[in-house]
């Protein structure tokens, strides 16, 4: 069997329609030891293999974080055979029986069918992007302040202040402008259909009276 095509069996399982929050994950575990990475899953040889944005080392992806990496990825792939991921992971000092690099993956924040998630200018600058659809809407965290966009509406850049809620989740918010915006963000697998992705952050975005939902992961000036 060809190794290109192993990502195709398990892409029969559901991709889900529309952004679906699920029951919330236990809190992450600590990151101590633990590297942050993007870079692009695919297959080789028959195994899942990690080639991170910058560099050309392959690593032999081993789920020890139980993060169905290899099924999230595989039902993400489509005929490309192969997504972006932005995990946290170790690679231990001893290599694989083939002399291969191994990478322990042991936390998901972002998997997405895409060619340019490499080359994102914004994505070192922010601490967190969050966004939805039907209607469209968007919230790009820095250490500036906080940019909403919403669809058929002006764009509102505001400052805010963050409240930790624990078990993972953190809210959001600003009364600036004489409007009050709050963003609440819960550990949750959240999966957008429109990019599409699947993150492991939800959204609950509220302009005033006007609730909308969606997907949200941490950029990279920020990794919890």
């Amino acid at each position: 069997m060809r190794a290109a095509r192993s990502l195709m069996f398990v892409a029969l399982l559901p991709l889900f329609a529309g952004c679906q929050l699920l029951e919330s994950s236990p809190q992450a575990p600590s990151t101590a030891g633990l590297t942050r990475m993007q870079g692009e899953l695919g297959m080789a040889n028959g195994k899942l293999v990690f080639k991170p944005c910058q560099g050309n080392t392959l690593y032999a992806v081993h789920d020890s974080g139980g993060t169905s990496v290899m099924q999230e990825a595989a039902t993400l792939a489509g005929t490309q055979h192969q997504v972006f991921a932005d995990l946290r992971g170790r690679v231990p000092s001893a290599k694989v029986a083939d002399g291969q690099a191994q990478l322990d993956v042991q936390q998901l924040y972002r998997l997405e069918r895409s060619t340019s998630a490499c080359n994102s200018p914004d994505f070192q600058k922010l601490i967190l992007q969050a966004g939805g659809n039907t209607p469209n809407w968007s919230v790009k965290v820095s250490g500036k302040g906080m940019v909403v966009e919403r669809a058929g509406q002006p764009a509102l850049a505001l400052p805010y202040l963050e409240e930790q809620l624990g078990d993972g989740r953190f809210h959001l918010s600003s009364e600036a402008n004489n409007q009050r915006v709050e963003l609440w963000i819960a550990p949750q697998r959240c999966v957008d259909p429109s990019r599409p992705s699947v993150q492991f952050m939800s959204a609950e975005l509220r302009v005033n009276d006007q609730v909308q939902r969606g997907c949200a992961y941490f950029g990279g000036a920020r990794s919890d």
